[in-house]
């Protein structure tokens, strides 16, 4: 709900959960009770009285303190980078390379390399989405970060997916293309299946 810019309905997030929506509302009213989560009235698809939508709290930090401080870690290497390089975008993508080459490892039989690739963003809380060639990556697990300095955490994010690619025997000219979606950033894939 973090990544949602706009209040989310409680029929789309109980469809996103598998969950009947009467049991999603009874959680939401604990997350509003808590303050992690606002309740506010949007338009509905029909006629009638405006439905409530649900979306974060901007107000209220990472619940979790191991999140918190791995972002912000990130934050200050990226704040370093930034500072720091002459070229801040290639210093992260070349750091992404390394990453990515890491992640894989020496892992024979890996299978497809777009599975495991689509795979692996998933479990790094990317939330890919298949669009065509291409992946549209609909959550970035440093958004906040990533706002603040797109030019180096993209480019970690895009190194890291070459990486992953050249180390399967894939093509690495994977391209991300930073909050070019309405729903997240788009990730160009041309030649890696």
């Amino acid at each position: 709900m973090q990544a949602q810019t706009e209040p989310v309905r409680v029929e789309v997030l109980a469809q996103a959960f598998s969950q009947h929506p009467n049991t999603v509302r009874e959680h939401l009213d604990a997350l509003v009770a808590d303050g992690l989560i606002l309740r506010e009235r949007v338009a509905g698809p029909g006629r009638g009285r405006p439905a409530w939508g649900y979306r974060a709290n901007p107000q209220r930090s990472e619940p979790d303190s191991r999140v918190r401080e791995y972002g912000a870690l990130a934050g200050a290497l990226a704040a370093h980078i930034a500072t720091s390089s002459h070229d801040p975008a290639g210093s992260g993508r070349s750091a992404g390379l390394q990453w990515g080459r890491a992640l894989v490892g020496d892992r024979e039989g890996a299978g497809a390399p777009r599975e495991y690739l689509e795979d692996l963003l998933t479990s790094l809380d990317f939330s890919p989405r298949t669009d065509g060639e291409d992946m549209v990556l609909t959550t970035c697990p440093l958004l906040d970060v990533a706002l603040r300095y797109p030019d180096v955490v993209c480019a970690v994010h895009e190194g890291m997916v070459a990486g992953v690619l050249g180390q399967l025997g894939a093509s690495d000219q994977a391209r991300l293309l930073p909050f070019a979606e309405d729903d997240g950033c788009r990730l160009c894939l041309g030649g890696s299946s």
